[in-house]
């Protein structure tokens, strides 16, 4: 948020600089971001002054220049070459004198003047045209000016040159009561212990009731409060300088008068307000409510939006008895009913609408306003009127007119303070510090904040209802301690263990981090995903074991009304997205959660998900292009692991009806990751026609399993030795039974088991052939062959009885 140092001067009496300010306001919980000086023109026009051409000669070396002496107020003239065409003696102009910064029109860099020769005269300056000032475009000639000011008054003071100073503010989501120049006046009227000043609006009257409006408010729970009236006789222009500069300071450009005063009042007050066309209000009402899904309503964007029946509108009456919409309450106006350089009498509103009605509408047009950020963080309740007769004055100086209606007001249901019971007891023990209790009493006065049945221990903080986020006692408490000061509240002298925290023996976020890197030096990127999502993906699943989806109550759009239960789908969207853009070639992975109803209670999982698509290699003038095969994300599924500590897994084939064929990988018998080829029918649904591989890990059991022990063993001193095996069996046996049966058969001396070699042929119908390496090795001595081939006889003697299998020579 932006705020102007001059203007925050007009509302609190500051004696502080722009930086000590700044360090108050952050002591505050308003923390400032950064400091800048503004100025009307850049430089300020530092070293520019009035001077008057005393003579003028041409230059002997140069047709085109002249040799001039030119009085600036010093005791000896200046010497300056000038090359205009219009310089002549008896002029009054603008000279820069060395040492001066100019910022010319159209250049990025600026222009330092210095004492130089041209053509071998002396040039101790620079008599100015208005682009070198960065006052304008013109560069026919230097400017003549017609003015009494004596030689060498500073340029600044002829032109008027403002200067102001940009205070940034980091504004939290819960302070929407400082959005505005009079909301942070108001904490500085707290700390500094000085009174906040309005503008009076004693002025205000009614001229006349000319032209009368009729105002309806339908819907009083997303406005609860309407006010409005009319003025007449306007005249819609540029707005004056000083106007133009306060907007210009915050980063608002000028409009015309009427929109610039609305502007103007919503940052001064923090009260949005909207000036609508009176002549184009059909049949001089304005109705509050909300129209038909679907109807159509542009913007002064241009854009033409689908409203939808949570829309809250400002309508006319309309054709027909139909009204028809002229603004989007709270956040944008409509382009038929906006002021234009023709308008001559408006209609002006200043109202307070529901947070959550704005919120929804802001969000589901993707409109971020001055308006919308106000009214769906809060506004204060009690503001429109007085905006409203403020803004009013304005319009009647700046752009003439007269008010010509009575106000309204439709405020049916007062929006009451909020009522929170206090104890002295409570408010020393949070702040750590026993304060005194007049101290407290005035802290909380200098907030706007009453007193009410106070006793020696307790009493009742009245809190205005401008200040949403301050509704609860510990709300209250660090209202108090952030005007007393976080930095008076002393550490005490020793401190006891309660205090600290437990440090887990494995960080989640280091671990975390260690995975992601590891998946990033492997070429994979990161995503993050919204945990929201369609309901029709689950459908694509089935039941399952994930129980119920979490269904939002008060979601946005139909396509993110539920949490997610896998994170499949989050994926594919971002495949399917870039695979739209030519980006085939894929590798992705991310960290999320994933949300689950279970026997009535809701479950969070956190969740790692691996995405393989398209070419694992690219084509070269070495090799072909290679694509994604399901050993390459098995590959980096053992990368991940390994680098999780967890090696000896067992295998099961992965669910059918998301795999098409994967494995789900057991450890301590707990499925860690499910890994393989998406089904077909789970990416046709987002149109993704490359094969997808895909990983889901575990991610919260693997960090339970990770052992930060550093874990190390001897390399043996004997060698190891290597036996195949071919083995026909039947059919539907898989290599992780046979290598399971291999490991219970030999316990002693089995080191690993692999098959390097697979064969299905019509002369082996019903049956396939696995070739199978064995690695045996004993750690205290030589393995004789005796020794091996007993151990082989066992192996095979296994085979033979449990799988039928037959022994190929």
């Amino acid at each position: 948020m932006k705020i102007s140092y001059k203007w925050l001067k007009e509302l609190v009496e500051i004696t502080e600089t722009p930086e000590e300010i700044g360090k108050l306001l952050t002591a505050t919980g308003l923390e400032v971001e950064g400091i800048e000086e503004i100025e009307s023109i850049k430089g300020g026009l530092q070293g520019v002054v009035i001077g008057e051409v005393l003579t003028c000669e041409k230059h002997p070396e140069a047709d085109r220049l002249k040799n001039t002496t030119v009085d600036v107020g010093l005791e000896n003239p200046l010497s300056i070459v000038c090359g205009a065409p219009n310089v002549a003696a008896g002029q009054k102009v603008i000279v820069a004198t060395v040492g001066a910064v100019l910022y010319p029109t159209g250049s990025d860099q600026p222009l330092v003047l210095k004492k130089s020769k041209i053509r071998g005269s002396l040039s101790e300056g620079m008599i100015c045209a208005e682009d070198e000032l960065g006052l304008g475009t013109s560069h026919e000639g230097i400017l003549v000016l017609e003015t009494a000011l004596p030689n060498g008054t500073p340029a600044s003071e002829y032109f008027g040159i403002s200067s102001d100073y940009l205070i940034e503010i980091g504004l939290t989501p819960n302070r929407a009561d400082a959005a505005s120049h009079y909301g942070v006046a108001r904490d500085l009227k707290a700390v500094l212990n000085r009174p906040v000043q309005l503008p009076s609006v004693d002025a205000f009257a009614i001229h006349d009731n000319s032209l009368p409006f009729d105002v309806e408010v339908k819907n009083t729970e997303a406005c609860p409060r309407y006010t409005g009236l009319t003025i007449s006789g306007i005249k819609v222009a540029d707005s004056p300088d000083w106007l133009k500069q306060r907007l210009a300071v915050i980063g608002i450009r000028s409009i015309n008068n009427i929109v610039d005063i609305t502007n103007y009042i919503c940052h001064e007050l923090g009260q949005p307000m909207h000036a609508f066309d009176a002549e184009k209000v059909t049949g001089n009402k304005v109705i509050v409510t909300t129209v038909e899904a679907g109807t159509p309503f542009v913007t002064l964007d241009g854009q033409e939006r689908k409203l939808s029946e949570n829309d809250l509108m400002i309508c006319n009456a309309g054709t027909n008895g139909k009204p028809e919409g002229m603004c989007i309450a709270g956040v944008f106006g409509g382009i038929a009913s906006g002021v234009t350089n023709d308008t001559t009498t408006i209609f002006l509103e200043s109202a307070y609408f529901s947070p959550v009605w704005v919120r929804r509408t802001a969000q589901r047009f993707s409109l971020k306003t001055d308006s919308s950020f106000r009214f769906e963080r809060g506004t204060d309740p009690n503001m429109p009127l007085y905006a409203l007769k403020r803004a009013a004055l304005l319009i009647q100086e700046i752009a003439g007119g007269k008010v010509s209606s009575e106000i309204t007001d439709i405020y049916p249901a007062p929006v009451k303070d909020f009522q929170v019971p206090m104890s002295y007891a409570h408010i020393n023990r949070l702040l750590g510090k026993s304060l005194d209790k007049e101290l407290i009493k005035n802290i909380l006065t200098s907030l706007d904040i009453q007193i009410e049945n106070e006793t020696d221990e307790t009493f009742t903080a009245i809190v205005p209802p401008y200040r949403v986020d301050v509704q609860r006692e510990a709300d209250v408490i660090e209202e108090i301690l952030r005007i007393y000061g976080f930095g008076q509240v002393e550490l005490s002298e020793s401190l006891s263990s309660d205090f600290l925290s437990d440090f887990p023996v494995n960080d989640p976020e280091k671990l975390k981090m260690r995975a992601a890197e590891l998946l990033a030096a492997n070429g994979f990127n990161e995503m993050i995903n919204n945990s929201l999502t369609k309901p029709e993906f689950q459908a694509l699943l089935g039941e399952s074991a994930l129980g119920n989806p979490v269904k939002i109550l008060n979601y946005l759009s139909e396509d993110l009304s539920v949490m997610r239960q896998t994170m499949i789908f989050s994926g594919l969207e971002v495949i399917a997205y870039n695979s739209n853009r030519r980006q085939r070639d894929l590798k992705l992975f991310e960290f999320g959660k994933t949300y689950h109803e279970v026997n009535g209670k809701y479950v969070e999982k956190e969740r790692l998900s691996v995405f393989l698509t398209g070419n694992i290699q690219e084509e070269s003038w070495i090799a072909k292009s290679k694509p994604v095969e399901f050993h390459d994300m098995a590959g980096f599924v053992s990368k991940v692991l390994s680098a999780m500590k967890i090696r000896e897994v067992e295998k099961q084939a992965a669910d059918a009806g998301i795999f098409k064929h994967g494995l789900t990988l057991i450890y301590n018998k707990k499925p860690v990751v499910s890994f393989g080829l998406l089904n077909t029918a789970l990416t046709k649904k987002l149109d993704i026609k490359a094969p997808v591989f895909f990983a889901d890990f575990d991610w919260e059991y693997l960090l339970k399993q990770y052992d930060s022990a550093v874990q190390y063993k001897e390399v043996s001193k004997f060698p190891e030795v290597r036996r195949d095996l071919s083995l026909v069996v039947d059919k539907k046996t898989t290599f992780e039974a046979l290598r399971q049966t291999a490991f219970k058969t030999e316990r002693q001396l089995l080191r690993s088991v692999n098959v390097f070699d697979v064969y299905e042929g019509a002369n082996l119908e019903g049956k396939k052939s696995y070739s199978i390496s064995f690695t045996l090795q004993d750690d205290q001595q030589t393995l004789t062959d005796k020794v091996i081939d007993k151990s082989m006889q066992r192996l095979i003697a296994a085979y033979e009885k449990e799988f039928e299998a037959l022994i190929r020579k």
